[in-house]
């Protein structure tokens, strides 16, 4: 028999599990102007735009999750 969570549980695994997200995106954003700084300016902005995408998918998990539980 499997438990049930109850919502704040759920809540924060979700909170854990999307922190890291965060943390992917800005890391490579963060990556991406390192490399503007030390290598092509082409190569930075393809890790910036990477970040971003990250960050979106970590709105829209939010966003889906958040209307789920409402």
């Amino acid at each position: 028999m499997k438990k049930k969570l109850t919502q704040p549980e759920e809540f924060e695994i979700m909170k854990m599990v999307l922190d890291k997200f965060l943390w992917l995106g800005t890391g490579i954003m963060g990556y991406g102007i390192w490399s503007i700084f030390n290598s092509t300016i082409r190569e930075g902005v393809y890790y910036i735009i990477i970040g971003a995408v990250v960050l979106i998918l970590f709105m829209l998990i939010i966003i889906k999750e958040y209307e789920t539980t409402k």
